[in-house]
């Protein structure tokens, strides 16, 4: 199975996807919170068990389980965690279920995702996917910035600026809502997949440091292994190469995000150009001290 693409080792767990799949094909302000498929959940979770060995497992429990109960209290709660594969939610979701503690696996049933839109507007099979786990769909910047520079004339380009604020600002309600909820929202602060020899690919993007504004409480989470792989030059999601790895998802201790933000930002220079990207550097700075930390025993 190591050689063969996910669309090649797993077409007929594809076609269930798709049969099962109800998700909207378009991304209005009016849909942004789109809770998972419980039957697509289920084959999700099997694809995630055939592939991860057995010494996989998670690292930092007391870490999840404190994020947990202050959750639980009425704090609310940011996973900002390590992208990549397609299978790191699933994966986390999964071993988090199955981790033989009720509190995790409640834990793993909280869990919104932050997911670009393209997810469910690009490819039917990728939205059925997507649609295993609850998520909040915004309208990415980089999208956007795409859109905007092919856009035929300034009206067009103003008319999709609009679409995005829309869905945005619905986004933004809908996290709300999870929040008084005791919903946690995971967001891959790079906003896509790591692609080895792309470093571009790693930097965390500057509209995370409105996460840290908008939440009480976050643990950062690393990945180590992975069960797809991306194979060089191909985008496309069905094209990465499927294999056996042992998994270890760590968390970090609990951060205050608001402290944690102003002790950073006074730290720096009165004269710094751009704060908030400084801010997710040093996020992204402890992420992948942690991931190499766990590497170097794995």
């Amino acid at each position: 199975m190591e050689n063969k693409t996910i669309r090649e080792a797993y077409g007929e767990m594809f076609k269930a996807l798709a049969e099962n799949s109800v998700a909207a094909a378009k991304i209005e302000n009016t849909n942004v919170y789109q809770p998972k498929n419980e039957k697509n959940r289920v084959i999700m979770d099997k694809m995630v068990e055939d592939n991860i060995l057995p010494d996989s497992h998670l690292e930092g429990v007391e870490n999840f389980l404190d994020f947990y109960n202050q959750v639980k209290a009425g704090k609310s709660g940011l996973i900002l965690m390590e992208h990549y594969a397609n299978t790191d939610l699933p994966a986390i979701l999964y071993m988090l279920e199955h981790s033989g503690n009720k509190d995790l696996a409640d834990l793993s049933n909280r869990i919104v995702a932050i997911a670009g839109m393209k997810l469910n507007e690009d490819d039917p099979i990728v939205r059925a996917y997507a649609e295993s786990f609850t998520r909040v769909v915004i309208y990415p910047t980089r999208s956007l910035e795409k859109v905007e520079m092919s856009a035929e004339d300034a009206a067009k380009a103003k008319e999709e600026e609009q679409k995005a604020r829309k869905i945005n600002l619905a986004a933004m309600r809908a996290m709300d809502e999870c929040k008084r909820r005791g919903e946690v929202i995971l967001v891959f602060p790079s906003g896509t997949r790591y692609r080895p020899g792309h470093p571009e690919t790693k930097r965390g993007l500057r509209e995370i440091d409105s996460y840290l504004r908008l939440f009480d409480i976050m643990i950062l989470v690393s990945a180590n292994g992975t069960i797809l792989k991306i194979q060089e030059g191909k985008e496309d999601m069905l094209s990465d190469l499927v294999c056996q790895d042992k998994l270890i998802f760590t968390a970090s201790p609990v951060i205050e995000c608001k402290k944690m933000r102003a002790e950073y930002l006074a730290s720096l220079p009165a004269d710094e150009a751009d704060p908030k990207q400084k801010m997710i550097d040093h996020v992204m700075q402890i992420l992948e001290e942690q991931h190499d930390r766990i590497e170097a025993i794995r």
